[in-house]
């Protein structure tokens, strides 16, 4: 069983084997949170809490399976919002010390990556994109459960972008979806700037792209004309692209990479899909792209990845904390955190 309540998606999944989704219940607060325009993280703890049984109760009722069956509780540790972590990490311990079986606190990152591994095997040395609300990354997997961070974001990460960008064009939250629409049924495009940064940086800044198309908007309404908001969506959606796949493809070709693995809400952005699949396909690398289900937040994907600390035989500590700013690269096994099955056993 795993739980993941890192932002503002409840979500509770039964995953066999770390391949096989019994069921994957994820109850969404976006329609409580549209009105403020974000996550307020306040609201997002209480929804938690109100929620999270009911997803316990969903998800053994869609796998069929009883608590009886479960072996181990996965949870997201980190990073996230502490109050939402917090309702997910409590649930998890409890359940840990009701049954008497091992606690598995996860990444929420790492989830993002190995949510690929739900429908494909992974391949290492491989590349992992992660693109989301908060984060903004290229990660190099060496070995299993072996992260290695070699760009980041230096502002805002790609989904905070789209959000930004939707609320100056006037759609509500979230802004994303919104805007891929829009630049993908759009004949006509306003050119906007590439932040390429220094020429050797995998890093990522989408500041001045964010501040190119409120300009372009302002600019518009001061002439006392409609801007055209179908060209800077699209304008827009093919500056984050370029940028994103252009240090992706060059990461991969200098680390070597086996795979290209696209993570992270983003994920599900059709012009990113797409146009990185063609990149991909020419380049002759293999890219893997989880279902629209797994890309989202959802349980399914921490169960994914808590499999690979199950099979090396380590758990949690019951006093580990959630962890707001948890690291990723000290990976899914850290053995500072660790302990033996066994040890639980005995």
């Amino acid at each position: 069983m795993s739980i993941e309540t890192s932002c503002d998606e409840t979500s509770v999944a039964i995953v066999r084997n770390g391949r096989e989704v019994l069921s994957n219940m994820v109850s969404s607060q976006i329609d409580v949170h549209r009105r403020f325009g974000g996550v307020v993280p306040e609201i997002a703890s209480r929804k938690h809490v109100e929620t999270i049984t009911v997803m316990l109760e969903q998800a053994l009722q869609e796998a069929d399976v009883t608590m009886a069956d479960v072996d181990a509780i996965a949870v997201t540790q980190g990073p996230g919002l502490v109050g939402s972590l917090l309702v997910g990490v409590v649930a998890a311990k409890s359940l840990s010390m009701a049954l008497d079986i091992p606690l598995i606190g996860t990444h929420h990152i790492a989830g993002h990556i190995y949510a690929n591994r739900l429908v494909e095997e992974i391949e290492y040395p491989c590349m992992a994109l992660v693109v989301s609300g908060g984060h903004t990354e290229l990660v190099l997997l060496e070995e299993e459960g072996k992260f290695q961070v070699i760009g980041r974001t230096r502002d805002d990460a790609v989904g905070e972008a789209y959000d930004k960008v939707a609320r100056a064009v006037g759609f509500p939250y979230p802004g994303g979806p919104h805007i891929d629409r829009l630049a993908v049924e759009s004949t006509e495009e306003v050119e906007m700037p590439r932040a390429w940064l220094d020429p050797e940086s995998y890093d990522f800044s989408f500041s001045g792209l964010k501040s190119a198309v409120l300009n372009a908007v302002n600019q518009a309404k001061m002439k006392g004309d409609e801007p055209n908001y179908a060209g800077i969506a699209r304008g827009f959606q093919l500056s984050v692209i370029d940028v994103l796949i252009g240090k992706a493809m060059r990461a991969v070709q200098q680390y070597g990479a086996k795979q290209l693995l696209l993570c992270g809400g983003v994920a599900a952005n059709r012009g990113l899909r797409a146009a990185l699949a063609e990149r991909c396909a020419a380049g002759g690398i293999p890219l893997l792209i989880p279902p629209f289900e797994y890309c989202t937040d959802n349980a399914a994907m921490i169960g994914a990845a808590a499999y690979l600390k199950w099979q090396h035989g380590q758990s949690t500590p019951l006093d580990f904390k959630a962890e707001p700013s948890f690291s990723l690269e000290r990976g899914p096994c850290n053995p500072c955190r660790m302990q033996l099955l066994s040890s639980i056993d005995n």
